[in-house]
């Protein structure tokens, strides 16, 4: 496993290097558990630019039996103000550059690092670590697919056990699905999941509430397990009963728009251009307005990370990026329907995480 850890942080003493800077202070979570593991709620990592692995990782005593198991490959320092501790150390070294995490730092937290570092240039560098997460290791994708299958069992439990049916409210089917997916190895939601039923289904980013499922209404469930840090994002759309011809209408061209995204999911592709593909499906069918969001995110240790697969999103594909492909049209006081799944960029076909039916079900 620590080998895992240990190439993440060569290749960021490579952009380190590329970035001009000595040492970088790595101060957000997600990007110390990326670099080491480490699962605790304090900590900070000083990683030197050299070519031998001179981390230095400090957390606090609440956590050195945790740390010492976590992370037993680095140097380890006790300290509760870890970064302040690693600022005080990196002053001692007299590096000459030191970069930190710009978005993740408070004018607070810059404020006392410059007192710090008083012989040191502080260099902002945003987005290195970043950067190395946009593509998964094999490691990784495996986390992600053990999260997609605990969404996946968890909905067929809840679909068979009669789970949707009318007269139960959003929130019911909401702790239902999330009792379930921790029954089948999540160790909690991706994000508060989305049940919307009826009218509802019209808003794409519903809360659940107290509203009741009836008999015609569109179920959206838009719902995630979290597997070793790692989050799914699926969302399926049901109907109560026998749908109605616009129902199957609206079902169906989202149902083609998203099959025309997940093709379009290559490598060397724009994402503006795989938005395009699924987007231009609905304008084509006149639908167009009423597909207001984009059509999909990266997913990793964020639920919502980079790559943004949008009109707006800049860059392209590259193998090994996990992402979902999420279109959905809306029609406000009648429902609405979207389609969403986690891939994996692959070359030639994208690898499929959430594998429940796309079908339409009837419930």
């Amino acid at each position: 496993m620590r080998e895992y850890f240990s190439r993440r942080r060569a290749a960021l003493r490579s952009l380190l290097a590329d970035s001009g800077v000595d040492a970088l202070l790595v101060t957000d979570l997600l990007n110390i558990r990326y670099l080491t593991g480490f699962t605790g709620s304090n900590a900070a990592l000083l990683v030197h630019g050299s070519g031998d692995d001179k981390t230095i990782f400090c957390t606090d005593g609440r956590y050195t039996v945790q740390s010492a198991a976590e992370v037993p490959d680095l140097e380890r320092v006790l300290d509760r103000a870890s970064a302040a501790k690693l600022a005080d150390l990196a002053a001692g070294k007299d590096f000459g550059k030191t970069g930190f995490e710009s978005q993740h730092v408070s004018v607070e937290q810059h404020e006392d690092l410059k007192v710090r570092f008083d012989r040191v240039q502080l260099v902002r560098t945003p987005g290195l670590i970043e950067q190395l997460r946009l593509v998964k290791d094999e490691q990784e994708v495996e986390a992600l697919r053990q999260a997609c299958a605990a969404a996946d069992r968890a909905l067929e439990d809840l679909v068979s056990a009669g789970g949707l049916r009318p007269g139960r409210t959003e929130l019911d089917v909401a702790r239902d699905l999330e009792n379930r997916m921790l029954g089948h190895g999540s160790t909690g939601p991706s994000f508060d999941t989305i049940v919307a039923a009826g009218v509802n289904s019209a808003i794409p980013h519903h809360r659940p509430t107290s509203a009741v499922l009836a008999t015609a209404d569109f179920v959206k469930i838009d719902f995630g397990a979290t597997v070793d840090g790692y989050h799914s994002d699926m969302t399926r759309t049901f109907v109560l009963g026998k749908p109605a011809a616009w129902q199957e209408e609206v079902y169906e061209l989202v149902h083609r728009a998203q099959a025309a995204g997940c093709d379009a999911v290559l490598p060397g592709a724009k994402v503006s251009e795989v938005d395009k593909a699924a987007r231009g499906v609905i304008v084509d069918a006149g639908r167009g307005e009423s597909f207001g969001h984009g059509l999909g995110h990266g997913v990793g240790l964020q639920v919502h990370e980079a790559p943004s697969l949008a009109t707006t999103g800049v860059g392209t594909l590259t193998a090994g990026m996990a992402v979902t492909v999420e279109p959905g049209v809306y029609l406000p006081g009648r429902g609405g329907v979207r389609i969403e799944d986690t891939l994996v960029v692959r070359e030639g076909t994208p690898e499929l995480l959430t594998l429940s039916t796309k079908e339409l079900v009837v419930v």
